[in-house]
């Protein structure tokens, strides 16, 4: 957390003397901060220039003290970089869609297409990977293992070392086999490495991506700016994934990247398990640079995770057409929230009733979800969809892909069986229905 951009937004507040004094002092410690966050400093300073002219030539709203005001006008203008108060948008434009990920060695680039493909295979589509690394030993064997995990498709030719050739032969199989998205995994570039991003282009011009995603490590610093855009000279990038934003990366090197190329960060990755991706969100991430709203109230959270479960999935919850996609989101959407044992005393009704016996403690909650979770991520689309034709070769399957007992995989479908028996009692009651905000009409079956 930035404690001095904190300190220096209450020393402005508070503090007293001429406004326009007060401005320019702000502003130097504004960019000594953000400087120290990995923000590229020609980026800093023209970021301050307009924080400063808007600050000193903007009238706040009626009932607004200048002071206050400058906080809004910091955050607008840190958030319009990252693409403003939107979300980005995430889902492909058209099928097949093909994405190429890019970007330099050890920047997590591997981890991060299979948490890509298991984003999308819960959201529904049909995922394929395509391992074009030919440069890391073992490198297809990761992705493999990977693939294998969440029961995606891998397309690979590990005695080959014609990346191209490989990656252009892994989408012709894949579109062939109706997938939806298919990720290329490439080899890891180093930005001076004139002949590696050389190779990258051909790759692109040879195969057309829809998208060419840039992979950048959270930590990695001032370099963003000029690595990104290295890049982005050699392939033009269309969107950016954040990795390894845990708990010590500041974050900021992220700013120069998107003013590099111009795209928009989608997703960061927020840790290292399988399902630590995230779409990003701008208004989130401006408070952590700026070091403020960094910890939130567990009320905040909830209220965040019940917006994943959207209008149409309840509707779809209370029509009686459950999968295992929903059991997932609610899954995975109370496991972000913190410590159990508070989780399961706040939650306020459907939108996240967890399949779980209230009885359990909250550390045996915590690990039979943690089991479920394994176990959906290693089901095919078929079983995601239509969890009835898991028979007992079918389980015993999905319980050696997630590594847990065919007797987790039994309790889990239990659970999903005695999750629909209350959905069909909830669907009989249009007052809980109505206080959900949800049309009648768009309920089938009893409730409507």
């Amino acid at each position: 957390m930035l404690e001095g951009v904190r300190n220096a937004l209450v020393k402005f507040i508070k503090g007293g003397g001429e406004y326009e004094e007060a401005i320019e002092e702000f502003i130097k410690d504004l960019q000594k901060e953000l400087i120290k966050s990995d923000i590229n400093v020609r980026i800093v300073f023209d970021l301050t220039k307009r924080i400063k002219e808007r600050a000193l030539n903007e009238e706040p709203p009626l009932g607004v003290p200048r002071r206050d005001w400058l906080i809004t006008i910091v955050y607008s203008e840190i958030t319009n970089i990252f693409g403003g108060e939107k979300a980005p948008r995430v889902k492909p434009s058209k099928k097949p869609w093909v994405i190429m990920l890019v970007g330099l060695q050890g920047s997590g680039k591997t981890t991060t297409a299979a948490k890509l493909a298991l984003y999308y295979k819960v959201e529904g589509y049909r995922v394929g990977l395509i391992a074009a690394d030919t440069f890391r030993p073992a490198a297809y064997d990761q992705l493999k293992q990977l693939g294998d995990k969440i029961g995606v498709p891998v397309f690979g030719e590990p005695k080959a070392n014609d990346a191209i050739a490989i990656a252009k032969h892994g989408v012709e199989v894949l579109k062939e086999r109706g997938l939806d998205i298919i990720i290329i995994d490439t080899a890891g570039r180093h930005h001076k490495e004139e002949d590696l991003l050389e190779e990258m282009k051909r790759m692109a011009n040879e195969i057309r991506p829809d998208e060419v995603t840039l992979v950048l490590d959270a930590s990695i610093g001032q370099q963003a700016y000029f690595i990104a855009r290295k890049f982005h000279e050699a392939t033009p990038i269309g969107s950016i994934i954040l990795a390894k934003l845990d708990g010590t990366a500041k974050g900021g090197g992220a700013l120069s990247a998107v003013v590099a190329t111009g795209a928009q960060i989608k997703f960061i990755g927020t840790g290292e398990k399988i399902d630590d991706l995230e779409v990003f969100n701008p208004p989130k991430f401006v408070a952590r640079i700026l070091g403020v709203g960094d910890v939130e109230s567990l009320v905040e959270k909830v209220k965040r995770a019940q917006l994943e479960l959207t209008e149409k999935d309840l509707e779809e919850m209370l029509s009686g057409r459950m999968n295992m996609r929903l059991i997932y989101k609610q899954l995975v959407s109370v496991r972000k929230l913190g410590p159990f044992k508070k989780i399961l005393q706040m939650i306020p009704g459907v939108g996240l009733h967890m399949p779980l016996d209230l009885d359990l403690t909250a550390k045996q909650a915590e690990e039979k979800t943690k089991k479920w979770i394994a176990a959906i991520n290693s089901m095919t689309y078929e079983e995601l969809d239509d969890p009835n034709i898991i028979d007992k070769q079918r389980a015993k399957r999905i319980a050696m892909g997630a590594g847990i007992d065919v007797a987790d995989v039994r309790e889990l479908l239990r659970q999903y069986e005695a999750m629909k028996k209350m959905m069909r009692q909830l669907r009989k009651n249009k007052d809980v229905i109505k206080k959900l905000g949800l049309d009648l009409k768009s309920i089938k079956g009893e409730a409507a």
